[in-house]
């Protein structure tokens, strides 16, 4: 089922950065936005309810791989940092590697 939602979840996010590339910008510089099958406001309105609903439709599928990964995983992120702490709570020190040997110059 996540498999399903992670693919319309990317689907969905392409789908939104052509839309907002679509819309003309405000500056002038970055927007592709134009053509002749609607005037500029009939345009704009459509692409930004697109953008809208895409966005909402986005989140929505955001929402639902969290609960499903918590659900599929049964562990928080954290279980991995929590483990590695020692009994004060205090971070465990990191192991010391051993120093390289470095060829020694000759004069």
């Amino acid at each position: 089922m996540s498999t399903i939602i992670l693919v319309i979840h990317l689907l969905i996010a392409v789908a939104m950065i052509i839309l907002i590339l679509l819309q003309r910008s405000e500056g002038g510089a970055l927007g592709i936005g134009g053509g002749n099958m609607m005037s500029g406001r009939t345009l704009g309105n459509a692409l930004t309810r697109a953008t809208t609903i895409m966005a909402v439709i986005f989140f929505i599928t955001s929402i639902a791989l969290t609960v499903f990964g918590t659900m599929e995983n049964k562990k928080s992120i954290l279980d991995g940092v929590i483990e590695e702490t020692d009994r004060e709570g205090v971070l465990a020190p990191a192991p010391v590697l051993p120093e390289p040997d470095l060829p020694v110059p000759s004069n």
